[in-house]
């Protein structure tokens, strides 16, 4: 997994989240902060999924929506609804991104025994999207290809903003 944070077990450190009652995770590594909701500024003639920008300490930096990714439809915004700011390579460039989230719940381990790819077939989901499912008890964890989403979805926009240290 890219920008994944793998014990010596071979476990996963992920952030969990949802996104209208499914649980997704993101590897903790990549996550840089968890905010409240900010003000949005739209983004003419984007991508719905990559639709608006927000101030993140003094730099702005597109925000998305996974849910649309997965063909979900779009929240609203609740007392839970958080934006995680996650650091990803696109274009091989390091990139902050603010990924909208219904509700965030903590930082976790997944053991990779208990991950499996996604099936292909009878999954509502487009499967290249998924990295891997986790289980955990009864329930699921999605873990997404954010790679293959921000590649398809994301396309070239002039949203994405490199991040450069300071």
């Amino acid at each position: 997994m890219t920008d994944t944070a793998q014990t010596e077990t071979g476990a996963l450190q992920v952030l969990t989240f949802d996104l209208q009652g499914e649980t997704f995770a993101l590897p903790a590594l990549a996550v840089r902060e968890v905010l409240d909701v900010l003000p949005e500024t739209a983004v003419p003639g984007a991508a719905p999924f990559v639709d608006a920008v927000i101030n993140f300490r003094g730099r702005v930096i597109p925000l998305t929506d996974l849910r649309l990714a997965f063909g979900l439809e779009r929240g609203p915004v609740t007392i839970d609804s958080r934006i995680v700011v996650i650091e990803h390579t696109l274009n091989g460039d390091p990139t902050l991104i603010g990924l909208r989230a219904d509700k965030v719940h903590e930082v976790t381990t997944i053991e990779r025994a208990d991950t499996e790819d996604a099936p292909r077939v009878g999954l509502r989901w487009r499967a290249d999207f998924i990295r891997c499912l986790a289980k955990r008890g009864a329930d699921l964890i999605v873990v997404p290809d954010l790679d293959q989403i921000f590649a398809t979805r994301g396309g070239a926009t002039g949203a994405v903003i490199p991040f450069t240290p300071s």
